[in-house]
């Protein structure tokens, strides 16, 4: 018989970290890489009801750079050297992503309202989990916690590509969700928060 998912070892409120610490099921290191994890389900989900291939092949190939990044948050101290990471290579792909999608002709470039477009409405709630990830890993450097500055600058880019995505589908759909109009007047912010 094989080893079963239902180990019992949470069963008081404790988890393992990589490495074998065991720390609480509230730990900030938990809940970050937990956030992380749920970030991930949300872009499954969007990409399972999304139409746009580019943009599920890009989603797929985000959502394997998240296991990295989730096993780097899960590992207190400085991640073993054979342990794969984030890299300054994986923030410029977003990056450049990011520039690229900017680019296409028709992209909104102010505030949006979420819930034009199926998809679209995903990938927004998808964005705005990753900028949760982002805070709590943030929170987790700042109480002292070893946390790559370069993780912490991934989840930034990615929560703009995120967005970018939702408005791409949008794009791609037909769907307008901006937000300004003759009754809706104020200045643009940042289109991503």
């Amino acid at each position: 018989m094989s080893k079963s998912i239902a180990t019992k070892t949470g069963d008081t409120g404790k988890t393992g970290l990589v490495g074998g610490t065991r720390v609480s099921k509230s730990s900030l290191r938990v809940e970050t890489y937990g956030t992380v994890d749920e970030l991930n389900s949300f872009l499954g989900f969007a990409r399972s009801i999304c139409n746009h291939a580019e943009v599920k092949e890009l989603t797929k190939s985000i959502q394997k750079e998240l296991f990295v990044l989730g096993g780097e948050l899960a590992t207190p101290g400085v991640p073993a050297k054979e342990q794969a990471h984030v890299t300054k290579e994986m923030v410029e792909r977003l990056t450049n992503e990011v520039h690229r999608i900017e680019a296409l002709e028709g992209i909104l470039s102010d505030w949006s309202i979420p819930g034009e477009h199926p998809a679209a409405a995903a990938y927004d709630v998808a964005r705005s989990v990753c900028r949760r990830a982002e805070r709590y890993a943030v929170r987790l450097a700042e109480s002292g916690e070893v946390v790559s500055p370069v993780a912490i600058i991934y989840l930034n880019r990615l929560s703009d590509l995120v967005w970018l995505l939702s408005r791409w589908v949008e794009l791609a759909e037909g769907a307008d969700a901006t937000l300004r109009d003759d009754q809706h007047r104020g200045p643009r912010w940042s289109r991503a928060w």
